[in-house]
């Protein structure tokens, strides 16, 4: 009895499965056979509208293209005809032959570039007497001594650097009290050296310390070294 159930079972699945398609039909054609006579006979089509087709019209020149081409042709001096091996882009093509000619003596159009007709109008001789006329234009300014500066009499820390070759340390100006806390601290009121110099010199230095930056009398305030502007000087 389970064995006949088995067996109407199986025949029922059997019954709902799917038909398994045919391999040898083509994809929506009755077979393949007729899916390849009209892909054949659409290619033919495709084919022959290809041969049979125009081609299509070239796009209008524009004002600024068609002076651009007559200006090429004017220089090539064949009305528009493109010379041999040259290509020319599309839609640049002179169509009048009776376009005018620039002026070719515009200083605005430069052909120094190009040797033919540099040659036409000037020549080895004719070139060196342009360079000899041009060198006699030339003129040379010879420099001037740069003007004081307004406003005081003082020099500032590089004259004074120039002017002066004693080290730093070395007693020249005379102090009457020597005082290096005093000094220090006088010092630490500038953000450097070169600020603490150039007061001291505003000040009525270096023959008078009324800042009290040059306990020493070297001239030289809170350790500033003229030395680095002295090695800038040429010596010859």
């Amino acid at each position: 009895m389970r064995g006949l159930y088995a067996v109407f079972v199986v025949a029922g699945l059997v019954a709902c499965g799917p038909t398994v398609p045919d391999s040898g039909a083509g994809v929506g054609f009755d077979d393949y056979d007729t899916y390849l006579s009209q892909k054949q006979a659409r290619d033919a089509e495709l084919r022959a509208q290809r041969s049979g087709r125009q081609t299509t019209a070239p796009k209008p020149v524009t004002p600024e293209q068609q002076t651009a081409s007559d200006a090429v042709a004017a220089v090539r001096g064949s009305s528009g005809q493109q010379a041999r091996g040259e290509s020319v882009p599309a839609g640049i093509q002179n169509t009048s032959p009776n376009a005018p000619v620039p002026d070719l003596n515009n200083p605005s159009i430069s052909d120094e570039q190009d040797f033919q007709a540099v040659s036409s109008r000037q020549s080895i001789e004719s070139d060196a007497e342009r360079r000899k006329a041009q060198s006699a234009q030339y003129q040379v300014i010879a420099p001037k001594a740069v003007p004081s500066r307004p406003g005081g009499s003082a020099p500032t820390p590089v004259e004074f650097a120039l002017q002066t070759s004693h080290p730093v340390g070395q007693k020249v100006y005379r102090r009457s009290v020597f005082s290096a806390s005093k000094a220090a601290k006088a010092c630490a009121g500038f953000s450097s050296v070169e600020l603490a110099q150039d007061a001291f010199l505003k000040a009525g230095g270096p023959q008078k310390d009324k800042l009290g930056v040059d306990p020493d009398g070297d001239g030289y305030a809170c350790g500033w070294n003229p030395a680095k502007f002295r090695g800038l000087v040429k010596k010859g």
